[in-house]
């Protein structure tokens, strides 16, 4: 039996169910503390003008923060959501001009054509939009090749089992996570934080 994508049952194309989206986004646990693992691992590479790619930009809550804690960041922001991209201009306000927004779709064959390389390369909240936990390994071997030689990728996800949320199919378990970065070609893989039910690994 095959197995079938796990359907959204929002959609983010659409300018009300992105607004909603971004609306409530903030509340959830673990979104700080992730937020702030983020700027820490960024920080410590110590490259002026630190090219960095983020998947899944959405509104540009991450976008935001990390130009706040990291001056200088030069941030290339994709998402497959025009709406997103809107939101994220707004919130993003005059700091929006130093940022590039692409709008492609990582689900998609060649998403990655003409990009990189970047000293980073960071996700948050967004693997899980791939519809199935078993394209989470492709996706994270594109990303391998966008990166500088021993650049970090920096995945945030949910994850599936205790204190984690409860789709099997959707959400990876924190092994299933680590196994698809190796999978892909990283050769470390290393568990930097939990926060609700948000894990974040660091790939080189």
């Amino acid at each position: 039996m095959n197995e079938q994508d796990v359907p959204s049952p929002i959609d983010l194309c659409d300018p009300r169910d992105a607004q909603e989206w971004e609306r409530t986004a903030q509340a959830r646990p673990g979104r700080a503390e992730i937020f702030h693992a983020f700027a820490r691992e960024l920080g410590a590479l110590g490259t002026r003008n630190l090219t960095v790619l983020e998947l899944g930009s959405g509104p540009g809550f991450l976008a935001d923060y990390l130009l706040g804690a990291l001056p200088g960041i030069r941030l290339t922001l994709l998402d497959f959501s025009a709406p997103m991209h809107h939101l994220a201009r707004a919130r993003l306000g005059q700091r929006a001009g130093d940022v590039t927004h692409l709008e492609r779709n990582f689900k998609e064959p060649g998403w990655s054509l003409g990009m990189g390389p970047f000293d980073a390369v960071i996700t948050n909240q967004a693997v899980h939009e791939l519809r199935h936990k078993r394209h989470a390994a492709r996706l994270h071997t594109a990303v391998e090749n966008l990166l500088r030689i021993g650049s970090p990728y920096l995945v945030s996800d949910h994850f599936f089992g205790e204190g984690g949320l409860g789709n099997d199919q959707l959400y990876m378990t924190v092994a299933e996570h680590r196994d698809a970065l190796l999978h892909a070609g990283f050769s470390q893989v290393e568990l930097v934080t939990t926060a609700g039910s948000l894990v974040m690994h660091r790939a080189t």
